[in-house]
């Protein structure tokens, strides 16, 4: 099939890309600028150039639609944060003749935005961290016990979450919000993270996958990850979409505690696929299935213990930490010969070769760029980062937009 993705700049949809072109789909994507990870990859036959998502939602959808009736895609892929627009306009969707797999807008507006998620897992009865939802910069100043995590409602790729320390601090960050939709205010949960993904049919989980985030790179992402088996998690996963009538991707975060696991992120969405693949479970494959057919075959568990790797952020992870050039190429040079972390463990975001993939060639120029940029410069992690998250976040600004077009 024809798979359009939603994204060419994030980290999901080149790991996507890498996935349904190894199953045989012709694959083009949308970003609003061609040269991005998905441009940078034999397994994009083209990249198409849209508005930015978070300057102009419904722009992004009008240039969408175009470009797919344009194609004659037959599917649009929602593989970032496009998928709040499309889920807005999913009736509009399948008039013009494209298959998608986007939830419900009512669905999708209950775990959008942090406050909601929040909401919505108390109101389950979902496990997760001790949290208020506070409507004043006196309410937030008022807090007495740090540290906590403060969370805007809409925020991508960690923006949005401060972890607040001191007294000081906190008068300091609360005199720079807006509280008209809520703060979230969350104790910290002690434990590592994990990372769940999992794809819905009409409320029927039928693929889940849950992988520990071994090292974190750049931006609060997962450098290092290895797969796990958690079934408690996976039976809280299926209850969330069953009780939202969910019908696509959706991700989250977990912590998991000494007293059990605790949900501290909801993503409506498809979130870096890779792992789960050399596990066993086909997220992608679901996420197609379903799109095409309304339906999917329930996929059985992976199997824990893969690790993979992506390079690209553990590099400018070390280039946002240490800063220390020499440590940038040590970085670069375990990478390239598959020692320290890299040992047993698979690229997943930009791999060369890749079993049933073929050869990419091209595929290496991100993790090359981002060495040699490092270290002439450490500071220019700092480009890599905000370029690729800038193309597909969805802004404060364009949420609201949207609630506005949904009255």
């Amino acid at each position: 099939m024809f798979v359009l993705l939603s994204d060419g700049a994030g980290l999901t949809a080149r790991q996507s890309a890498t996935l349904l072109s190894r199953a045989g789909h012709r694959v083009e994507a949308l970003a609003p600028d061609p040269l991005c990870l998905c441009g940078l990859s034999r397994h994009v036959r083209q990249v198409h150039r849209v508005p930015g998502l978070g300057t102009d939602p419904l722009g992004w959808l009008e240039a969408a639609l175009e470009v797919a009736a344009r194609r004659q895609a037959d599917i649009l892929l929602p593989v970032q944060e496009q998928v709040a627009v499309m889920s807005l306009a999913r009736e509009r969707i399948a008039r013009v003749g494209v298959l998608t797999a986007v939830p419900d807008f009512a669905s999708l507006r209950q775990v959008q935005d942090k406050v909601s998620a929040f909401e919505t897992l108390t109101r389950l009865s979902l496990p997760q961290p001790r949290a208020t939802v506070v409507t004043s910069q006196e309410a937030l100043e008022s807090i007495d016990q740090l540290p906590v995590f403060v969370k805007t409602p809409v925020g991508t790729a960690s923006a949005g979450v401060h972890r607040v320390t001191t007294r000081a601090e906190l008068r300091q960050y609360a005199a720079q919000l807006d509280f008209r939709d809520g703060v979230l205010v969350q104790q910290p949960a002690i434990g590592p993270l994990i990372m769940i993904q999992s794809v819905f049919a009409n409320g029927e989980l039928v693929a889940f996958h849950a992988c520990e985030r071994v090292r974190e790179g750049t931006g609060g992402g997962a450098s290092h990850k290895r797969s796990i088996s958690v079934p408690e998690v996976r039976a809280h996963t299926a209850a969330l979409g069953a009780a939202l009538n969910w019908h696509g991707g959706l991700s989250a975060d977990v912590i998991l505690t000494a007293e059990g696991p605790r949900f501290i992120d909801i993503n409506p969405r498809l979130v870096e696929p890779a792992n789960a693949f050399m596990s066993g479970v086909d997220l992608t494959g679901a996420l197609v299935e379903v799109a095409s057919s309304g339906t999917a075959a329930r996929q059985p568990a992976g199997n824990p213990g893969v690790r993979t790797h992506q390079a690209l952020l553990a590099i400018l992870g070390v280039a946002a930490g240490s800063g220390r050039r020499r440590d940038i190429l040590r970085e670069a040079l375990r990478a390239l010969t598959r020692t320290g972390h890299y040992r047993h463990s698979t690229e997943e975001l930009t791999p060369v070769r890749w079993a049933g993939a073929g050869v990419d060639p091209i595929a290496v120029i991100p993790a090359v760029a981002a060495t040699l940029a490092t270290l002439i410069r450490p500071t220019a992690w700092q480009h890599f980062a905000a370029g690729a998250t800038s193309a597909y976040s969805l802004t404060p600004a364009a949420w609201q937009a949207l609630l506005e077009t949904a009255r």
